[in-house]
C-alpha cells in the first residue's frame, strides 16, 4: 500500500490513491490560503505535494493559477501531425503531474475544508467503500464530482430518444454521430437479427440501440468491471434487461451471432491509466482481437460492424492500408462503409480557429462504420 507522510503538529500518514496513475509524492508539505501561486508552482515542479488545508474555493483558484503557469510551456504545431500529437500528449502528462501535486485529504470520503461540497456519494461511487484517510489529487477529486453530475444528469442520445448515464471511469457517449451510424446501418440480409454481440460495450449505448432496433438478444461484453456495472445500470433504466445481457471480461462471449458490433478505442497507443482505456488501444490489440476472432463467431450470412474514426490515420499512427490488410488477413471482406463527420465541440472550435495545434486534423476527421463479412 502506498502511503504519504507529512508533519502537522505531529507526524501524520494517509493512503495515497490515484486513478490516473500519478506517482506517490516524494515529499508533502501543508499549504493553505497564504500559499502564493508562484511558490506552489515551483514546489509542484520540484515534485513536492501540497496538502491543502485552506478554503476549498481558494484551492480551485490556486489550481487555475498553476494551470496558467503550466500553459506557458504548451507546445505548438510540429512538423507532422504525429509529432504534434506526441508533443501534446507529453505536455498533457506533464500538466497532470504538476497539477496533481495539489492534494486533499478524504476522511471516510468527507472533505473537511471550508466551503467544501459534500463529496461522499461521488467518492463512494468512484472508489467504493471508504477505508480510512486517503489522499487524492484535487484534480482527480474534481473529476470524480463532475462524473457524479454526469451520472445523475445523463447524456441525451438522439438515436435512443433517451438518456445514457455514464459512471465514473466509463467513456461517455457524448459523440452521438457514431451511435447514429449503428442506428442507421442496414441489418445483415435486410431482415431481423436474433442474436448480436456488442464488444467493448462501455455504457451499453450501442447494445441499447441494437435492442431498440429489434434484435431479440444482445450480449454486451467489456473488460472493465466499472463498464459492465454501468452498462447493466443503463440497460435496467431503459427497460431492456430481458434483451441485453452484460458479461465479461473476455472480448467475445460464447457462441455465434448474426451481427457483431465493435467500437474500439480509436488511438493505437499505450494508455497511461485505466481512465485512458476508452481512448487508447495499446498496440491496436482490441482492434486486432475483434478482426481475428470475427470469422469464427459469425453465423452464416452475418456481418461485423467496425465503428472507427480515421483520426489515427490523419495523425500518422495507423495507415488505411494497414487496416485493410488486417481485414483481409482475418479472412474478411468489406461489404460497405458508411461515413459521418464529427459534431463535437472540439471540431466546432477548430473550425473557428482555436489554439489547438491539431484543429485542422480534428476538423477533417471522418468516423466510419465498416460492414465486414467472411470471405
Amino acid at each position: 500500500m502506498s502511503t504519504i507522510h507529512w508533519v502537522e503538529a505531529r507526524p501524520c500518514t494517509a493512503r495515497w490513491h490515484s486513478e490516473s496513475g500519478l506517482p506517490l509524492p516524494r515529499r508533502v508539505v501543508v499549504a493553505d490560503d497564504r500559499m502564493r501561486a508562484d511558490v506552489a508552482f515551483r514546489l509542484a515542479c520540484e515534485g513536492t505535494a501540497l496538502l491543502w488545508r485552506g478554503d476549498f474555493h481558494n484551492a480551485r483558484q490556486l489550481l487555475r493559477a498553476m494551470d496558467r503557469r503550466v500553459g506557458r510551456g504548451a507546445p505548438g504545431a510540429a512538423r507532422t501531425p504525429a509529432e504534434t500529437f506526441r508533443l501534446q500528449r507529453r505536455y498533457r502528462a506533464h500538466r497532470a503531474r504538476v497539477l496533481g501535486k495539489l492534494i486533499v485529504l478524504l476522511e471516510d470520503h468527507t472533505l473537511a475544508l471550508r466551503r467544501a461540497p459534500d463529496v461522499r456519494r461521488a467518492c463512494d461511487e468512484a472508489y467504493g467503500v471508504a477505508d480510512g484517510p486517503v489522499a487524492v489529487a484535487l484534480t482527480e477529486l474534481l473529476g470524480v464530482v463532475s462524473a457524479r453530475q454526469w451520472r445523475e444528469k445523463g447524456v441525451h442520445v438522439p438515436a435512443l430518444e433517451a438518456r445514457i448515464h455514464p459512471h465514473y471511469g466509463v467513456f461517455a457517449p457524448t459523440r452521438s454521430e457514431y451511435v447514429d451510424l449503428v442506428a442507421r446501418a442496414p441489418m445483415p440480409g435486410g431482415g431481423g437479427v436474433r442474436t448480436a454481440f456488442d464488444l467493448g460495450t462501455g455504457t451499453g449505448v450501442l447494445a441499447a440501440v441494437l435492442a431498440r432496433r429489434g434484435v431479440e438478444r444482445v450480449v454486451a461484453t467489456d473488460v472493465s468491471a466499472r463498464a459492465r456495472a454501468c452498462a447493466a445500470d443503463n440497460v435496467r433504466r431503459l427497460g431492456l434487461g430481458r434483451t441485453v445481457r452484460v458479461t465479461g471480461p473476455g472480448l467475445y462471449p460464447e457462441g455465434r451471432a448474426r451481427l457483431v458490433v465493435c467500437n474500439p478505442p480509436w488511438i493505437p497507443g499505450r494508455p497511461a491509466s485505466d481512465l485512458d482505456l476508452g481512448v487508447y488501444d495499446a498496440g491496436g490489440g482490441m482492434l486486432r482481437g475483434f478482426l481475428d476472432g470475427l470469422a469464427g463467431r459469425l453465423e452464416p450470412g452475418g456481418e461485423g460492424w467496425l465503428v472507427l474514426s480515421d483520426l489515427a490515420e490523419r495523425l500518422g499512427l495507423r495507415s488505411r492500408e494497414a487496416l485493410l490488410t488486417a481485414v483481409e488477413a482475418a479472412g474478411l471482406r468489406v461489404v460497405d462503409r458508411m461515413d459521418t463527420r464529427p459534431r463535437h465541440p472540439r471540431v466546432r472550435d477548430g473550425v473557428r480557429g482555436s489554439d489547438d495545434p491539431l484543429r485542422a486534423v480534428r476538423a477533417a476527421e471522418v468516423t466510419s462504420l465498416w460492414r465486414l463479412a467472411v470471405v
